[in-house]
């Protein structure tokens, strides 16, 4: 194609914040391009996947992951065990509400940077001069760790809760460990194959796990108080609203047990960041992700508050649902509200919408791995970027996905206090990420950032100071341990410091040793032009590339 017909691409005009405002470049387009790949190549990026994503299946994909109902069953043994039936219900007030001023913060950014590399791109743009490589590598490393623990976590607690329906059902059977481990690899393979597919079915089956998760949440809600067996069917609301129903299941004060009860909340409400890493594949990614973002958060927060509640009024004797012959708390609450059939048959109901929770991680998670190996920054990087030809998706990274689950579940052979903390770790990991770009764009960037269609306005900057005190109290108080003193021994300790920590420290060790040699974030894979005349000194739009300057990353 003659140079003639190549065109300069004006980041200011896409209102996009680029990777080239660091270098002076700017990208360049030899061919039509709708208003999606202007943008995307603005930031540095070819359109490899196809666009099938709407708003709705971007959202449904995120509201998949929340999975409300079956993430607020794999961890009811934490805030209702930690701080009981009022602790739980006040404690999702204040930890959802501060929860949307990270999601509103994090819209922001994927208006303005909608690629699938998503927060570790934010950070090594939004970063100060020559820190950029390190906060991105930070940021990366932890988002994929957060993310990689989804699949392991949400699958073993569904294994769980398949096999306590199974104890259930039949009282002679007696479930072991390597039963829940070899379900739940079956599980995450049988994920992996649908995930490995077109985005186009993707998106079609997140709608279908959106419309069984809203239907199933919507059974619970009424059916818990109206077929309870007991009497009366639901608790006075001193038990629900007062501190008559605090009970504090730590051996910490009781305000610090209620803080330890965030954990339900916040790993039940990490997935709202799954648009921002599928903006690659909608349409619209500029304005359509970023809502996706908010109107998963803001569902989380109403409908995750209506589950609660339900649980606080109906649950009778809180410990026998955390601590009960089963094992499992969700099942444990409906046998002791509904009775066995009806209990059975509702827990039934939770199980199948838990496996949508994991497939969808299984989809964000890939989408992860595939950015971050785009450049470079993972081991085996250039398989793990492939994007398979026929369904346009990266099956090697889906797969990279699963194995990386399986692994991680043999955690369960340990102890299972050192499998649960793969539910905390994900928490502090995701959070950890979120938290880094809406810091640099609060105390770092300044005018650099370039707000894109959807951004926050004067808002922006308390929203973000929020999001950040936030995060930097609930990170601390994930760690801890529920006891102390005599009773801390190797089987009651949190390892979320030890496994968390430990993975961080190679990867920092990895890049101070070797990856700070070549790893320089980011890696453009666009035609572009190094910036010798200014963007206003071209005509129509339309510039000569010289020929020294062009050049093919």
């Amino acid at each position: 194609m003659p140079p003639q017909a190549d065109r300069v691409v004006d980041e200011r005009s896409l209102h996009v914040t680029s990777i080239f405002q660091k270098s002076g470049d700017h990208a360049v387009l030899d061919h039509v391009a709708d208003s999606d790949e202007e943008v995307l190549t603005a930031l540095g990026y070819k359109q490899e996947f196809k666009r099938d994503f709407s708003i709705w299946s971007s959202f449904s994909v995120s509201f998949s992951i929340l999975g409300l109902l079956p993430s607020v069953a794999s961890t009811l043994g934490y805030n209702l065990a930690y701080s009981g039936p009022a602790g739980a219900v006040w404690g999702w007030v204040v930890a959802a509400v501060l929860i949307q001023f990270v999601a509103l913060a994090m819209a922001e950014l994927c208006s303005s940077m909608p690629t699938a590399g998503g927060l570790y791109y934010a950070a090594a743009v939004l970063a100060p001069e020559g820190w950029g490589p390190l906060l991105s590598w930070i940021t990366g490393w932890s988002n994929f760790v957060g993310l990689c623990t989804g699949p392991c976590s949400v699958n073993f607690a569904l294994s769980a809760m398949i096999l306590t329906a199974v104890q259930i059902g039949n009282p002679n059977y007696g479930m072991e460990t390597f039963h829940v481990y070899l379900l739940m690899v079956g599980l995450m393979v049988f994920e992996g194959l649908l995930t490995m597919n077109s985005t186009k079915f993707i998106g079609q089956l997140n709608k279908v796990g959106t419309i069984v998760n809203l239907v199933v949440l919507v059974i619970f809600i009424v059916w818990m108080p109206a077929g309870s067996i007991n009497k009366p069917k639901t608790n006075p609301n001193n038990i629900v609203w007062t501190s008559d129903g605090i009970v504090n299941g730590t051996e910490w004060p009781t305000g610090f047990a209620f803080m330890m009860g965030f954990l339900s909340v916040i790993w039940t409400m990490s997935g709202y960041d799954a648009p921002f890493h599928l903006s690659e594949e909608c349409s619209n990614a500029n304005i359509a992700s970023p809502r996706a973002i908010v109107m998963t958060a803001q569902m989380g927060l109403y409908f995750g508050w209506a589950i609660i509640l339900v649980i606080a009024y109906t649950v009778k004797d809180v410990q026998e649902v955390v601590a009960g012959q089963y094992g499992q708390p969700m099942g444990s609450l409906c046998l002791q509200v509904l009775g066995p059939k009806a209990g059975l048959a509702m827990f039934s109901l939770n199980i199948f919408a838990q496996f949508f929770v994991g497939q969808g991680i299984t989809v964000a998670s890939s989408r992860v791995v595939y950015a971050y190996s785009r450049d470079g920054a993972l081991p085996g990087s250039r398989w793990l970027k492939k994007v398979n030809s026929r369904t346009k998706t990266p099956v090697n990274a889906v797969w990279f996905v699963v194995a990386i689950g399986c692994v991680q579940g043999t955690l369960m052979f340990a102890s299972p206090v050192a499998i649960a903390a793969v539910f905390s770790i994900g928490a502090i990991a995701q959070y950890t990420a979120f938290i880094i770009p809406i810091g640099l764009k609060l105390f770092v960037v300044g005018d650099k950032f370039r707000p894109g269609p959807w951004h926050l306005g004067r808002y922006s900057k308390p929203i973000g100071a929020v999001a950040c005190c936030w995060v930097a109290l609930i990170i601390p108080v994930l760690c801890f341990p529920s006891v102390r003193g005599h009773d801390l021994t190797k089987l009651t300790m949190n390892y979320t410091c030890l496994i968390y920590g430990g993975t961080m420290f190679l990867a920092l060790l990895w890049y101070a040793i070797d990856a700070r040699k070549w790893f320089k974030g980011p890696k453009i894979n666009v035609e572009h032009m190094t910036n010798l005349n200014t963007l206003e000194d071209r005509s129509d739009s339309v510039e000569q590339i010289p020929e020294k300057t062009a050049e093919k990353s």
